[in-house]
C-alpha cells in the first residue's frame, strides 16, 4: 500500500513540474508577443508623429 502511495506522490510531483514548465514557457511567449506589439505600435506612432511635424 505504501509503495503505491509513494509512486502516486512521485507521479504527482512530476506532473506538477511539467505543468510549471509549460506555464513558464507560455508566459515567456506571451511577454515576447506583448513586447513585439509595443515596438510595432510605437514605431507606427513615432512615424506618424514625425510625418505630421514635417
Amino acid at each position: 500500500m505504501t509503495d503505491t502511495s509513494e509512486a502516486n506522490q512521485e507521479r504527482n510531483r512530476e506532473i506538477a513540474r511539467n505543468e510549471e514548465a509549460k506555464q513558464i514557457t507560455g508566459s515567456i511567449r506571451v511577454s515576447t508577443w506583448a513586447v513585439a506589439m509595443v515596438v510595432i505600435v510605437g514605431g507606427i506612432l513615432f512615424t506618424l508623429g514625425w510625418l505630421a511635424l514635417r
